[in-house]
């Protein structure tokens, strides 16, 4: 559902109780933490019970399960899920009633307001890299508050109201959210077409980043990574009306370059080069080049901010990671098991690189929940041409979110895609049994994989689960 931005967004303090429609997702529930940390009343509804449900419980917010016309009664302001319908019943007895409605964006915009903010966009790496600088500022003595897509392994949550004057965002694309923040300084990891259901055409949604550069503060800065075309289009345009622009990547003609890359089963070094000078070297507890470079570009920002390279290095060898970014979920008779919230076939490639580096001599097999039909039906064919790097791929049903299912765009579309001779394809339409097709095909040495942004997750823990019922029955 899309609720319009209001013209004027209210500080928080002007907000009264807060009702969020949804607030179990990871968007809305890092703001209701943040407004909670601020002394606003908060309460929330969700369509199922979980451990953040709990969590927000426990911090001071009135949750429930279900959605009710009672449960905005005596609200002030709603903030509402993109993925709600519009018939949702809390938010038509709002519309009924009068009460402000916010959008997600214009929720988070409010609680900016007297922060200096740094807004972390691109299409992929944006929770990683405002995660990493997120940690790397709080290991040099800063306390920025702080909203991630994700929970921080280290911190276990996915946003902080914090005393310092720093605000680290991650700034969504997908609708437009970024458009709206306040931003002091931003970091554009990439522009690589996404979320056209929305934008149109690539043209557009380019266009929109161009839009976010333009209203960043004339005293702030951007990080780009031009390793990537369309970031690097991005810098180009913006250094060129005067604005500070810091270039990253491995590339030769970024400012700040990571060098001697070198990965270590689950490690990653470099060594990052500033005109030719070698600033010092990195280690991260993660591996993939893509982490690498996402890494850079928080490292970058934190200079920019004027910390110091030690400091942040040493930030950054703690990061221990975001939940459902190449997330570790164990290890059972040699099999090791991650999730990720991979849905676009850059960021499949990228992930399957990295699980390449783990497995070694291994194998990689992968379970791909393909995540909307729209998605699906404009990059069925790269999704599959990227999963052709496992060795094997079981692909499930497409997770609808918000959309209707199309009785012409399926699975079956990825599976012809991926490319022969490779990994070896197999289509499971029952959830339940996803966890037993991987567990069968995996031996010791291997690592399984699951990808997607739906419901996918859950079938890491039941493989890991599998695995150690079967080891106990040898």
């Amino acid at each position: 559902m899309r609720i319009e931005v209001p013209d004027h967004i209210p500080a928080p303090e002007d907000l009264g109780r807060v009702h969020f429609v949804g607030i179990g997702g990871a968007a809305l529930s890092g703001i209701a933490r943040i407004m909670l940390a601020r002394g606003v009343a908060v309460s929330g509804c969700d369509n199922t019970d979980s451990a953040t449900l709990g969590a927000l419980r426990a911090e001071g917010a009135q949750v429930v399960v279900g959605h009710s016309a009672d449960h905005v009664v005596d609200a002030n302001t709603l903030v509402v899920s993109t993925a709600m319908r519009p018939d949702n019943p809390d938010v038509v007895a709002g519309r009924r009633a009068g009460t402000r409605l916010l959008p997600r964006s214009a929720a988070l915009a409010s609680l900016m307001h007297g922060r200096r903010v740094v807004s972390v966009a691109g299409t992929h790496g944006k929770t990683t890299t405002t995660s990493m600088l997120t940690v790397a500022l709080r290991h040099c003595g800063a306390d920025p508050t702080f909203a991630v897509g994700g929970d921080l392994t280290q911190l276990g949550t996915n946003a902080a109201h914090g005393s310092g004057p720093l605000f680290i965002a991650e700034a969504d694309e997908s609708d437009g959210a970024f458009l709206i923040y306040p931003s002091f300084a931003a970091i554009v990891t990439n522009v690589d077409a996404d979320h056209l259901d929305n934008w149109g055409t690539v043209a557009d949604y380019e266009a929109a980043f161009s839009r976010f550069a333009a209203g960043l503060d004339p005293q702030g800065f951007l990080v780009a990574c031009i390793d990537d075309p369309g970031a690097a289009r991005l810098a180009h345009d913006v250094a060129a009306t005067g604005r500070t622009v810091h270039t990253i990547g491995e590339s030769a003609e970024a400012e700040l370059r990571a060098v001697d890359l070198r990965f270590d089963g689950s490690t990653s070094r470099f060594a990052v080069e500033r005109a030719g000078l070698r600033l010092g070297e990195v280690r991260l507890q993660i591996p993939g080049r893509h982490y690498v470079l996402d890494a850079l570009c928080a490292l970058t920002a934190g200079l920019s901010l004027g910390f110091d390279f030690e400091d942040l290095a040493a930030g950054l060898a703690t990061y221990a990671g975001t939940r459902r970014r190449m997330e570790f979920k164990g290890e059972v008779g040699g099999i090791r098991v991650y999730d990720s919230y991979a849905h676009h076939p850059t960021e499949i490639a990228g992930d399957l690189q990295a699980a390449r580096s783990l497995a070694g001599n291994g194998r990689v097999v992968v379970a791909f929940q393909p995540h909307m039909v729209s998605r699906t039906r404009i990059f069925g064919t790269q999704m599959g041409e990227a999963l052709g790097a496992a060795d094997e791929v079981v692909l499930m049903d497409i997770y609808l979110a918000r959309e209707d299912p199309d009785p012409e765009v399926g699975s079956a579309l990825i599976a012809a895609a991926v490319p022969l001779p490779g990994a070896q394809v197999t289509l499971e339409s029952d959830f339940d049994a996803t966890a037993h097709r991987l567990v069968e095909r995996a031996h010791p040495g291997d690592v399984i994989l699951t990808l997607g942004a739906g419901t996918v997750t859950k079938v890491a823990d039941q493989v890991v689960a599998l695995l150690r019922s079967e080891e106990g029955t040898r």
